[in-house]
């Protein structure tokens, strides 16, 4: 399995705004109007961590195992915690061919897998890489996640707290008995899902399995993730996170828009890959060059920005 090395980086990215700010205010109250919204960070809580201890009431598993020692290869992990696998498949030959990462992760307990924010903070347009993240976090595995950051939209908890709640879509929900479920944000608030017993949301999507099967429609959904272009249909990179069983989960993440490496996927053929591994709920989250895959200080795929682009959030687990 090809491995691209990149060392952690602790060092906090922020978005630097004065000569873009500088061409582009002239241009009218419109322009501002954008770069408030979709650019200048708005910090709500500037440590994330703090907040969660402040109100979390749950006390989660601890990560990193306490009898067995952990123990990592190239390609996976185990302690008494998590066990990790990592594979690599290729499929289809020439500009068809497609290439994704595979991790399929069993957890002890479902607060293993946790949440992290980019620069440790909660709000709009707040964006760090997800390796800095999960380093700064001490993750042995990461993927990005639902790029909340973008909008200001959705039920968010995260590590069994309540960020946000302005129902708006079908999100993922994470209990802490180790199931998963779809549902839809707008039938319910972040107060009763957290009396019910979950640990994380996701609000992105769409779900893509559910019961084992392809959902209906999904090639025709709209999710607002980029100023102007709200589809995210054809070939495109993606990242997905799949539910085999209670604990037992799989996290996809596609490469894309590289012709004779990787052409990416549809919503459809996500679903297909997703159903393959054997999971009978699959949801979509952030891609394009959000998409990717971290693993033991290196991410493992290729982000077809050429290089890693900085998120909101991830979901990870603690080494």
């Amino acid at each position: 399995m090809a491995h691209q090395t990149i060392p952690p980086r602790r060092r906090r990215r922020w978005i630097l705004l004065g000569s873009t700010l500088a061409v582009l205010l002239p241009l009218g109250a419109g322009t501002a109007w954008a770069l408030d919204r979709y650019v200048i960070p708005h910090v709500e809580i500037t440590d994330a961590a703090a907040y969660e201890a402040e109100h979390s009431t749950i006390t989660p598993a601890t990560d990193g195992g306490t009898n067995l020692e952990p123990v990592t290869t190239a390609t996976s992990y185990s302690s008494d915690d998590a066990s990790i696998t990592l594979s690599t498949v290729t499929s289809g030959t020439g500009n068809d061919t497609v290439t994704y990462y595979v991790a399929d992760v069993t957890i002890t307990d479902a607060t293993v897998l946790r949440s992290a924010f980019a620069n440790n903070s909660f709000g709009q347009n707040i964006t760090e890489v997800t390796s800095a993240i999960a380093a700064d976090n001490d993750a042995i595995f990461a993927i990005n996640g639902d790029y909340y950051g973008f909008r200001d939209t959705g039920i968010e908890i995260r590590n069994g707290v309540i960020y946000r709640d302005s129902p708006a879509r079908d999100g993922l929900a994470f209990y802490r008995d180790g199931t998963v479920a779809v549902y839809d944000e707008t039938t319910t608030t972040a107060q009763k899902l957290l009396d019910a017993g979950v640990w994380n949301t996701i609000s992105f999507g769409p779900a893509i399995v559910e019961a084992g099967a392809v959902v209906a429609g999904i090639e025709d959904v709209e999710i607002d993730t980029n100023i102007g272009n709200h589809s995210i249909q054809g070939e495109q990179p993606r990242t997905a996170v799949g539910v085999v069983d209670t604990n037992h989960l799989v996290f996809v993440v596609v490469d894309g828009r590289s012709p004779g490496y990787s052409a990416g996927v549809t919503m459809t053929g996500l679903a297909d890959i997703m159903i393959g591994l054997g999971a009978t709920t699959a949801y979509n989250l952030d891609g394009g060059g959000s998409s990717t895959l971290y693993f033991n200080g290196s991410v493992i795929n290729t982000p077809s920005n050429g290089g890693e682009r900085g998120t909101s959030d991830i979901f990870y687990i603690k080494g």
